[in-house]
């Protein structure tokens, strides 16, 4: 394509918010209009069933649940008043919490104000407020924030060895819908256990973010926890940022979450127009159909061109993968759905991993986050007549045309800067564009039967780990791991059994394993004496 046909088609297929400043470009993607016409009938659908779950339609059949992240920024559209009311009244139980937290009138128990938040949370209860922090919070942030989101004791005791004796003058914000989510439940057990060694008291750090009725809200109210905020039945973890999960974290970092509810209910309004060509989110999703033809047999690369978005890609892998990658589809279909998602940032991919988007395998799109203000003042020249931003944008410009030249596929999202109100545009844009694509392929975006299964088979291993304890415990001395696995009735699971217990004899427990590692079918077990 010449540079003029080039031009043409960029201003054919530019779109642009005015409120936002925002525009979306999707011009490097070789769809035509014979895809479009093919599409239409689909985008139809896909319109009438966003709408439907706007008005609370069931999304999840098998769970009976609705789907309304949509409702958190545009209370009016909650299809019934107790549902507005809550969303109303938590955001304003929010600010009138965190209000009371800067003024000192909610403090710890030893302590004149709280000066650090601990996070306690997994997936979407961590990943949401993780990346809002890098984005937005700023240098002279009222707190620091300190994130456990994982089941890793050599995590547990950085973070909390991070923070030291300010441990005394933290907020600790407990995250989990039910309270039974094995990551969640450890981090905690382990977090009260600092606490009590170093003679703190628990209870008057803590804050719960849970379901009405869960375990933890019923724990909660037994150890008489400082504060809990509701998590609600209708939001999902990985669309969770604009309720509790996120906006409380980001609040008591001094963050504007109305201006993040505000972009979002922008996004939100420009991605319910019913038309391709001037709906953002559909844009999108007609060239990720286009690029994985409606498959996703490419994966998606993005590129933020920008330090404080660097956190951009961990948060739409869950979005996206986690929406998309389904093994049917709504007619019982195996299908294999899915859009693979990863990314850096610009220009540190200038030395990572360009020259194999640019030269090796061909399977991924590119999508081009583009930031046009700088800083917020003046920048000093690094040559003549160059800033380190003008750098920054020839780097992302060059890149896109180095790819286009090759043959490699790209969309470029521009956004005047980084704050609050845009913030909350990129996630409303991903969120529904996910929900358009879904659609468009006839799978449900809205459950993850997937991840279900791998905390069922989680919970099947730690079932068979305390059958080898027991085991141990009673064979009255070392028994060989054949005879082992036999004793428990785990034959066909023998692999299984021998690094349950090289895990356990690796850790100060008193198990112990005899023999050659290079041969571990040789190796004998001995448990606790």
């Amino acid at each position: 394509m010449n540079s003029q046909t080039l031009w043409q088609r960029y201003q054919d297929w530019l779109y642009f918010h005015e409120g936002l400043g925002a525009y979306v470009d999707v011009s490097r993607m070789g769809f035509d209009e014979t895809l479009l016409e093919t599409l239409a009938p689909k985008f139809a659908d896909a319109f009438k069933l966003m709408a439907d779950l706007e008005a609370g339609a069931i999304a999840n059949p098998d769970e009976n649940r609705r789907v309304g992240h949509y409702w958190l920024r545009d209370p009016d559209r909650a299809p019934d008043s107790a549902t507005r009311e809550e969303i109303v009244s938590t955001l304003a139980d929010i600010e009138s919490f965190v209000v009371a937290i800067d003024a000192g009138e909610i403090r710890p128990p030893r302590a004149d104000r709280f000066t650090d938040i601990l996070w306690v949370g997994i997936g979407g209860s961590a990943l949401g407020p993780q990346f809002v922090s890098e984005a937005l919070v700023s240098c002279d942030a009222p707190r620091a924030i300190h994130f456990i989101d994982n089941t890793d004791p050599a995590g547990f005791d950085r973070i909390l060895g991070r923070l030291g004796e300010r441990l005394g003058s933290t907020l600790v914000i407990i995250t989990s819908k039910s309270g039974g989510t094995p990551e969640t439940h450890n981090a905690l057990v382990e977090v009260k256990q600092v606490f009590a060694a170093k003679g703190l008291d628990f209870a008057g750090h803590a804050v719960g973010i849970t379901l009405r009725g869960s375990a933890m809200d019923k724990l909660e109210d037994a150890e008489g926890w400082l504060r809990e905020f509701p998590m609600f039945d209708w939001v999902g973890g990985r669309t969770s940022e604009m309720s509790a999960v996120g906006l409380l974290a980001a609040a008591l970092q001094g963050i504007d979450i109305r201006g993040m509810l505000a972009g979002a209910a922008e996004m939100d309004a420009a991605t319910r127009v019913p038309e391709v060509r001037r709906n953002p989110a559909a844009l999108l999703a007609l060239s990720w159909y286009h690029a994985g033809q409606g498959k996703g047999e490419k994966d998606m690369v993005i590129l933020p061109y920008k330090d404080s978005l660097m956190l951009f890609s961990r948060y739409l892998q869950q979005l996206v993968m986690e929406s998309l990658g389904k093994e049917k589809d709504l007619d019982g279909r195996v299908v294999h759905q899915g859009l693979a998602v990863y990314g850096n940032k610009g220009s540190t991919d200038q030395h990572a991993y360009v020259q194999q988007l640019r030269e090796g395998i061909p399977n991924f799109f590119a999508t081009f986050i583009e930031v046009l203000e700088d800083r917020s003042g003046p920048s000093v020249e690094v040559k003549p007549g160059a800033t380190s931003g003008d750098f920054l944008t020839g780097f992302l410009l060059g890149t896109r045309q180095a790819l286009y030249e090759n043959c490699r596929e790209s969309i470029t999202l521009t956004i005047p800067r980084v704050d609050a109100r845009r913030v909350g545009a990129l996630i409303a844009l991903y969120e529904r564009a996910v929900g358009l694509y879904a659609f468009l392929v006839n799978i449900n975006a809205y459950h993850q039967p997937g991840v279900e299964a791998g905390k069922k088979a989680a919970a099947a291993i730690l079932d068979l780990q305390g059958r080898i304890c027991s085991a141990l415990a009673t064979a009255g001395g070392p028994i060989s791991l054949a005879a082992l696995a036999e004793s428990i009735g785990a034959t066909e699971q023998v692999e299984t059994v021998y690094q349950i217990v090289r895990h356990l004899a690796a850790n100060p427990r008193g198990f112990s394993i005899t023999g050659d590692p290079s041969r571990p079918g040789t190796l004998t077990i001995a448990g606790p004496a």
